[in-house]
């Protein structure tokens, strides 16, 4: 699936498509330049996980967790400060293996191989100051319904 996004609330709102999708046990990959949208996406995932607390890029801190009213975990990594997965990589295994944690990954290089080959990438390229091409990939089946139901959703999201 490709997606032209104009602005940051289309960002956020293809975001929410995504999170309104989740049921627990999806990962999702995040890859982009700095300032491609990453963490902005994932703020509208959160919302359409009726997450209320702001989300912040735990670029410094490599992971922030999330709980959503209707029992689901978001865990929110950012590997970009990480030259090796080291300690992390088995972190990263046993949460992805959560049934009710969802996952967002940036940055994923340290960890790509402890991941799921099942998860849904997000490829975002910026094409000028505001907008974005999104390109969504599934590698699994458990991914693979994920976006048929995003890709079924119309939500005016340019």
């Amino acid at each position: 699936m490709n997606q032209i996004i104009t602005s940051t609330a289309a960002m956020q709102r293809l975001g929410q498509v995504i999170g309104r999708n989740l049921k627990g046990g999806e990962v999702i990959e995040l890859v982009g330049d700095i300032g491609a949208g990453k963490t902005t996406l994932t703020k509208g995932v959160a919302k359409g996980l009726d997450i209320t607390e702001p989300v912040q890029s735990p670029t410094f801190t490599i992971s922030r967790v999330y709980q959503s009213p209707g029992g689901l975990t978001l865990a929110h990594y950012d590997f970009y400060r990480l030259g090796e997965a080291g300690i992390m990589a088995e972190e990263i295994r046993e949460v992805t293996m959560q049934p009710q944690t969802v996952t967002v990954v940036e940055w994923a290089g340290a960890v790509e191989q402890v991941l799921p080959a099942d998860r849904l990438t997000a490829r975002i390229l910026a094409i000028d100051e505001q907008s974005r091409r999104v390109t969504l990939n599934a590698g699994g089946p458990m991914s693979q319904a994920l976006l048929a139901a995003i890709s079924t959703a119309d939500e005016g999201l340019g």
